[in-house]
């Protein structure tokens, strides 16, 4: 490598080059183009499925201060991987920075757990955003057609799989071109997303004529035992609040580009938390918009009125349009809104579930046919066999729709166990590591470290094991919670495998570089 050349060379590929790895993907990200894609993964209205039954819970204090108490805690894993990102800024991420905290010893098995624990939930979250995004269509086409009770059209479970099916296919194609195009599509996103939210944020309480006053929505608390068969008041909040878990993950998205980013060292760590704290704002203000608009809490769940019962906020919006206008044409354009940011999310979840793939485990011979997912076609420069394979992963998930009533609750709950699950292997190893061994980028924080881990950590370790509670009783095979099945299931085989073969051979994260040539 020439003088000229090291001179040239971005920070973030310079310090690529340091840890190991030569750079492959294009570095053309600006962090305005990373937060925008971190943003999307996020999502301001990601939520919105379980809006409806966190207020059934525990009622609207709980959901409205839940998300204040989440936001807070959220903040300690979002510094903690912050300050980890800074100074190793690689695609791999996660896999990569438990590798190397975790150490010689136990790097390797570290990286494997990270690896396989992300792997799980971010290719779930695909399904995720499919599932949210097909019912949002699915309430556009029946208010559209008429609403529920005026013969509008409530699409099958047939319909709903092939609406869902056609969502990931989309996206699929779109992340086979150039990064660049994906990148633009999301700054489309990130303005859609904060004006769409602003807009629905501030416009749904002025538009309903009869909204609900403070006290109800700040001081009221109420359980539903005849419909959740939840009685117990810790057990109700605990539940309550796993919309706001769910919403407030997904921000390692910015790790994930760090090698097509430039100066990444800097733009990551910028990129996780700005886009956290954008969404968090930005998420309370939606919910307590949607709370005030209430207009009868009984009727939002009813499966006669105009939206089937089938999406609460749904109804709330019908309601508050149909009340001042007496029409739905307000209510289709604030769901096509709403909509559209699944669409943007789910379009950077398959970008971010591309990269973790080939990366985290197709890169460095983490998967079988590794080989064939590591590929990056030569003109774009995207792991495009990656991208289809999260894609047909994400197909497959969707199958058991045509059959049970609680898809989306087991795809959340994994994807969310898998994806925030993954952070705490990186954060109990820099927790643990000595001080001396870790190399800091420019965003440290020296001693304050060790108490922001452990914070993150244990949060981390709550809100997984939330997501493994039955979510209605009496338990049936209806309204059972897969998610533990489905886990306990593939990690067994996952733990199988490294005990009983990858531990041999499995080394974690494989140089391509020589560093000590310089080559």
């Amino acid at each position: 490598m020439t003088t000229l050349q090291v001179l040239e060379m971005d920070s973030g590929e310079k310090r690529l080059n340091e840890l190991g790895y030569k750079q492959e993907l294009r570095r053309e990200m600006t962090l305005f183009k990373t937060l925008a894609i971190t943003f999307s993964c996020i999502s301001v209205f990601s939520g919105t499925p379980l809006y409806g039954q966190s207020l059934h819970y525990a009622g609207p204090a709980t959901l409205v201060w839940g998300w204040v108490a989440v936001t807070f805690f959220t903040w300690f894993v979002a510094i903690a991987m912050a300050e980890i990102c800074s100074s190793f800024p690689t695609t791999g991420s996660l896999y990569f920075w438990a590798a190397q905290l975790a150490g010689p010893r136990w790097g390797p098995f570290a990286s494997w757990c990270c690896a396989w624990l992300e792997t799980i939930g971010v290719v779930s979250a695909i399904g995720a955003q499919a599932y949210s995004g097909s019912q949002a269509l699915q309430m556009i086409i029946l208010l559209a057609t008429g609403t529920n009770k005026g013969g509008g059209y409530l699409a099958s479970k047939g319909v709903f799989l092939c609406m869902y099916m056609a969502l990931i296919i989309i996206w699929a194609a779109l992340n086979t071109f150039a990064l660049q195009v994906i990148a633009y599509l999301n700054i489309i996103s990130i303005w859609w997303q904060v004006i769409g939210g602003l807009l629905v944020t501030i416009m749904l309480p002025l538009v309903a004529q009869s909204t609900q006053p403070a006290s109800y929505v700040f001081t009221h608390f109420e359980t539903s035992p005849e419909s959740t068969g939840i009685s117990s008041a810790p057990y109700a909040v605990i539940l309550s609040v796993l919309l706001s878990i769910y919403s407030l993950y997904g921000y390692d998205a910015a790790a994930h580009l760090t090698e097509e980013t430039k100066d990444a060292e800097r733009t990551g760590p910028v990129a996780i938390l700005s886009s956290l704290g954008i969404v968090s704002v930005f998420g309370w203000a939606y919910y307590l918009a949607l709370t005030f608009s209430i207009r009868d809490l009984d009727y939002l769940y009813n499966t006669d009125n105009e939206t089937a019962g089938a999406l609460v906020p749904a109804q709330i919006i019908y309601d508050a349009f149909y009340g001042k206008f007496h029409n739905s044409t307000g209510a289709v354009v604030f769901l096509c809104i709403i909509w559209g940011s699944y669409f943007f999310c789910g379009l950077s979840v398959t970008t971010t579930a591309a990269r973790v793939v080939y990366d985290a485990l197709s890169r460095d011979k983490g998967i079988p046919f590794s080989p064939i997912w590591r590929k990056v076609h030569p003109r774009s420069k995207v792991p495009t066999n990656a991208v289809w394979l999260c894609a047909a992963i994400g197909l497959l998930l969707g199958l058991p729709i045509l059959k049970l009533d609680v898809v989306f609750t087991a795809i959340i709950s994994v994807s969310t166990i898998g994806w925030v699950g993954g952070y705490a292997v990186p954060i109990l190893a820099r927790l643990v590591m000595a001080e001396e061994n870790f190399k800091p980028g420019p965003f440290y924080l020296g001693r304050a470290s060790r108490t922001v881990c452990l914070v993150a950590f244990l949060w981390i370790c709550y809100a997984c094991s939330a997501f493994l509670l039955p979510t209605f009783y009496p338990l049936r095979w209806k309204t059972f919670n897969y998610a533990p099945v489905a886990l306990t299931f593939v990690l067994t085989l996952i733990m199988l495998w490294w005990v009983l073969d990858a531990r041999k051979w499995f080394k974690g994260p494989v140089r391509n570089i020589d560093v000590q040539d310089g080559n």
